[in-house]
């Protein structure tokens, strides 16, 4: 056989075996599960996934996440923190929108108050409320003045939901090609000029969204190389799909993945209920169903790792075994209801992923005598399983998403001390009044936690620059770039 056949036998193989790709050359392609990305403003609308990705992209905010999840410069070149920690100024890069019109701290600031204003969306608004106001001090310098200090501040602001969007359009790092050679998808670039170079290298981003079962066939395909936005829920797609060797990635996300009652007048309204039900869930069981790597089954609202708090304990029933628990829950669940068991509607999202879950706790709660039916959405539910990052590793976000102002079953001392919490200066009583809260919250089963919410991605050959993190937020910038590790 003559070298250039056997350069074609070589090609061939390399096309016909699904990831084994040759070297792209062009554009990066990108999926990300979900619909249509558009570039919204975060105070007027709540982002999907798929506008997460693309604001993020072409709106940055004062500051950003990396690939890893670390604070890196936005729109603003540097920052300094007061030392009581109740200022943080910013300096913001010379710059201009799209157009040439100069970027300038007045309008970064009122872009800013208005995702904060009462009418705002914005998700993450409950979560900045410790911001006073923002106040531009000159064209380049903008302040943010708190009530109590807020070590978390920097990742709150380097959420999508912070991203400075004025009509439309942000200042980068990408830019969206008017030119669009296919319905769809977007074409994203930017120019970067190294400080030692005098031309400059142009980055080329093709984004496009898709349902999670076409996402995972376009990338066995070779047709795409990342995909980004899976949950639990379309999790079977990827791993039944024939992927290649470390295709499969897991964020190691923080946040809340578990049950919440979603209307009073239920026999959820009983803590004994809610205790019941808790006690009753196989979570190893989910969790080997999940067949998610070093995910753990959780008993606590808050996880191990947060600022400032202590490690959680977890409650005495869990050091029993199921198989041990069972008899008395039943026992429990008779004298309860006598034998007229009730029928709980849950709300669990679509998806095979979905069908798991929902059937794991069918299967535990039929053991009691309770049925449970699937609701269709989650204002026809009795129960709805909650899955959200944690934008920050701030204790108060996760119990702040069960006050009385958020949640039907909820606790007002709790609330209390949420909002002690919340006005104090003292870093130390704070934690202390965000334990208490977490204790009364966990003592009530508001929340039923099953384990941390799972996020998945799909990452090619080509990608050199993906790394999982806590926020399981993937920047687009360098995706072809082996990360800088030498700190």
């Amino acid at each position: 056989m003559n070298g250039r056949a056997l350069s074609l036998l070589l090609a061939a193989v390399l096309l016909a075996v699904p990831g084994c790709r040759p070297r792209h050359e062009g554009a990066v392609k990108v999926t990300v599960i979900g619909g249509t990305p558009k570039v919204e403003d975060p105070a007027l609308v709540p982002l999907s996934e798929s506008d997460a990705v693309l604001v993020a992209s072409v709106g940055q905010g004062l500051v950003q996440l990396d690939a890893a999840g670390n604070i890196v410069s936005g729109l603003a070149e540097r920052w300094n923190v007061s030392d009581d920690g109740l200022s943080y100024i910013f300096r913001i890069a010379a710059t201009n929108w799209p157009g040439g019109r100069k970027v300038t701290a007045q309008q970064v600031a009122r872009i800013l108050k208005r995702s904060l204003a009462t009418a705002s969306v914005n998700r993450l608004k409950d979560a900045a409320g410790a911001i006073d106001d923002v106040v531009a001090m000159t064209d380049r310098v903008i302040e943010i003045r708190l009530r109590a200090p807020r070590p978390n501040l920097l990742n709150l602001l380097a959420q999508p939901e912070f991203g400075i969007v004025r009509n439309g359009i942000g200042t980068g790092p990408f830019q969206i090609d008017p030119k669009q050679d296919k319905p769809g998808e977007l074409a994203l670039s930017r120019e970067i000029v190294a400080p030692d170079e005098e031309s400059a290298t142009r980055e080329e981003v093709l984004l496009a969204a898709t349902p999670a079962e076409q996402a995972v066939r376009e990338f066995v395909a070779g047709n795409t190389d990342l995909v980004l936005g899976g949950t639990f829920a379309d999790l079977p797609f990827a791993q039944q799909a024939k992927l290649p060797r470390g295709a499969l990635r897991f964020d190691p996300a923080s946040g809340l993945f578990g049950l919440v009652p979603t209307r009073p007048g239920t026999p959820l309204d009983d803590l004994g209920v809610r205790l019941l039900l808790s006690q009753a869930i196989d979570r190893n069981a989910l969790i080997d169903a999940l067949r998610v790597p070093a995910l753990a089954p959780r008993t606590t609202l808050l996880e191990p790792g947060l600022d400032g708090m202590p490690a959680p304990a977890a409650p005495v029933w869990a050091a029993t075994p199921l198989d041990q628990r069972r008899p008395e829950l039943a026992a429990e669940a008779t004298r309860e209801f006598g034998e007229d068991k009730p029928s709980l509607r849950v709300f669990i999202p679509k998806g095979p992923g979905g069908d798991l879950v929902f059937n794991r706790l069918a299967t535990d709660w039929t053991a009691l005598g309770i049925t449970i039916t699937r609701a269709t959405s989650a204002s026809a539910s009795d129960l709805k399983l909650v899955d959200s990052v944690a934008p920050s590793n701030s204790a108060a976000w996760f119990l702040r998403q069960f006050r009385c102002e958020f949640v039907p079953v909820c606790d007002q001392q709790a609330d209390e001390l949420l909002d002690g919490a919340r006005d104090t200066l003292v870093p130390a009583q704070r934690y202390a009044l965000l334990a208490q809260a977490a204790a009364r919250i966990d003592a009530a089963q508001l929340f039923i936690p099953l384990a941390a919410p799972v996020r998945w991605s799909l990452v090619s050959t080509r990608i050199q620059g993906f790394t999982g993190n806590r926020y399981a937020r993937h920047t687009l910038t360098d995706l072809e770039q082996k990360p800088n590790n030498g700190g």
